[in-house]
């Protein structure tokens, strides 16, 4: 969709690879954390494995094992793209970047590599069941983040949530992060994402949410993608209320108010007929009233308004926060 690297940009197909292990030590804060979020005490390796190179950012993939183990071994390890800043001094922000629902990775490694332009370490994290953790075996709608299984779909929630936060773990520990200043970004599904990491993560203090919204249940049951898993979710006996029961726990609402104290940017389509300007709003409100970009889009003519959304997406994160 957008060019993500630079011209110069070298590949680095012989480059070593680093394998490490971080020693994840859960602080005070973690018994705020809900439960079903919550990270154990745990050494994980993982493997860095350096491929390409501009003037202004090196690219790596990273592999690490993910804190919730499902039935499908491919799903259990997470594959991420770290965007590292070259050139520059001193700790720098380091952010967390997911996609959008229909895996567009082009779209959030261009995201990530305008953040790596500005001095932000970026780590793009592919979502459970995405890309590489895709299993080759069972029908497509049984290897997907959001499938007819709706149960299935709050435990790959779960579980993404989960790995975020094991993510973010992971950048603080780079010798060119700043720990103070953990962050995470994402558009649709990644800013839904998002903004739950946000609020239960005591360790994120930033973060920005791009066509998101709150009452989950409303949004999987009005989607113009969810016509087939609305009628299979009827034909099973089910109501709209047993919906709302069994996603409640991992709607944004539930916990949008520990927002309040952290630095947040949100971008809205007036139109948006995937998430609708209701559900941003509640979302907004029950945030605080952060800084908040009403675009004159909807969900799938917001292509136009990316660019601008992210560039303020961007100067959120470079710039310092304001002092208190």
């Amino acid at each position: 969709m957008f060019p993500v690297l630079l011209a110069s940009a070298l590949c680095l197909p012989t480059a070593e690879i680093e394998r490490g292990e971080v020693a994840f030590r859960p602080g005070p804060q973690e018994a705020s954390v809900p439960e079903r979020f919550r990270l154990e005490r745990a050494d994980f390796h993982y493997e860095l494995e350096p491929v390409l190179a501009t003037e202004r950012y090196t690219v790596s993939r990273l592999r690490f094992p993910s804190p919730v183990v499902t039935a499908d071994p491919e799903n259990n390890t997470v594959h991420a793209e770290y965007f590292r800043p070259v050139g520059r001094d001193g700790k720098r922000p380091g952010v967390v970047v997911l996609h959008i629902l229909g895996a567009d990775f082009p779209l959030s490694r261009y995201m990530a590599a305008r953040l790596a332009d500005r001095g932000v370490a970026a780590l793009f994290v592919k979502l459970p069941y995405y890309g590489e953790r895709r299993p080759a075996s069972g029908g497509l709608d049984a290897r997907r983040f959001l499938s007819s299984d709706v149960e299935r779909t709050v435990t790959a929630m779960r579980q993404g949530i989960c790995d975020v936060r094991r993510a973010s773990a992971w950048l603080a520990t780079r010798a060119e992060v700043d720990p103070g200043r953990l962050g995470v970004t994402g558009i649709s599904l990644g800013g839904i994402v998002s903004s739950i990491v946000a609020a239960v993560d005591p360790s994120i203090q930033e973060s920005a949410f791009l066509l998101a919204g709150g009452d989950l249940s409303r949004i999987l049951w009005e989607m113009p993608e969810g016509r087939t898993f609305r009628a299979r979710w009827i034909e099973s006996g089910r109501t709209r209320a047993d919906l709302k029961a069994l996603t409640d726990p991992f709607d944004p609402l539930r916990y949008a108010s520990r927002l309040r104290t952290k630095r947040v940017f949100m971008m809205a389509g007036k139109v948006d007929e995937v998430i609708p300007p209701d559900s941003a709003r509640e979302l907004w409100l029950a945030a605080g009233r952060p800084d908040i970009l009403w675009c004159d889009c909807g969900h799938y003519s917001a292509v136009g308004f990316l660019l601008p959304g992210i560039r303020r997406t961007v100067e959120f994160f470079a710039e310092p926060p304001p002092k208190r």
